[in-house]
């Protein structure tokens, strides 16, 4: 018995349950979000990790300045966010040439 599994699609099930105007909204909201790539996502991550960066930079500039509006706190709780995002973006980045690795190194 061959199964294959079909994506769930919550449009057409609102519609069967005798709700159409939540099919409906349902099926404009999806139609209007375009699918994120694998590139597009890994970019964003990548662009959101270097914002942090730079926030905790400005951030420790402004208390090496003196500036009495930022906190000490503040500062390192920045500068923690931007250590685990960039620790994450270089964990991805090792699994990822691994696999290429791996698969390159696969016998065909």
């Amino acid at each position: 018995m061959d199964l294959k599994l079909q994506p769930f699609d919550f449009a057409q099930a609102a519609a069967r349950a005798g709700m159409p105007q939540v099919a409906a909204k349902v099926q404009a909201q999806t139609q209007a979000a375009n699918p994120a790539s694998f590139q597009s996502a890994f970019t964003s991550a990548l662009r959101s990790v270097s914002q942090s960066q730079l926030q905790a930079e400005q951030l420790q500039q402004q208390v090496a300045l003196g500036n009495p509006s930022v906190s000490l706190e503040q500062t390192m709780v920045a500068m923690q966010k931007a250590q685990i995002g960039f620790q994450g973006a270089v964990q991805v980045r090792n699994r990822l040439v691994q696999a290429y690795t791996d698969i390159m190194n696969m016998q065909v």
